[in-house]
């Protein structure tokens, strides 16, 4: 049994996320479009999870691809690369002198933005996958 509400509630906060991302790039504010991206990513999988019965906690993308199964190789990538985002970005103590928004560029914001993208759209295909039309999640 899915639960389509729950995959929906998540997958919502994932789509928010992500356009979110995409006014802070549009905005020059590049660390926060690369964390949101993050958690446009996370909250994406944790859709899958939820909605398959398995809920998950925790924040690292690679741990929860793993828990999801099988998943492509770009996927994994996407999600190693969006990890890196989710401290770094936020935290002045996290760089020896400077702030956050010092250190991130237009390039990685949009590259974080387009690995956030392939996350979501792998957890739409997989959902749809299992709900037997290979669509969106958004169907239902």
């Amino acid at each position: 049994m899915f639960d389509e509400e729950e995959f929906r509630r998540w997958m919502g906060s994932a789509r928010h996320t992500l356009r979110s991302a995409i006014r802070d790039l549009e905005g020059g504010d590049y660390n926060w479009a690369c964390f949101k991206s993050q958690q446009a990513a996370e909250y994406a999988l944790k859709a899958y999870l939820w909605g398959v019965g398995q809920p998950a906690f925790g924040h690292s993308l690679l741990r929860l691809s793993e828990l999801i199964g099988e998943v492509p190789d770009d996927v994994r990538d996407a999600c190693a690369r969006l990890d890196k985002f989710y401290t770094a970005p936020r935290y002045a103590d996290m760089w020896s002198e400077g702030s956050p928004h010092e250190y991130y560029t237009r390039r990685e914001a949009e590259e974080a933005i387009f690995y956030a993208r392939r996350v979501i759209e792998f957890v739409e295909e997989k959902w749809g996958s299992l709900r037997g039309g290979g669509g969106r999640g958004k169907r239902g």
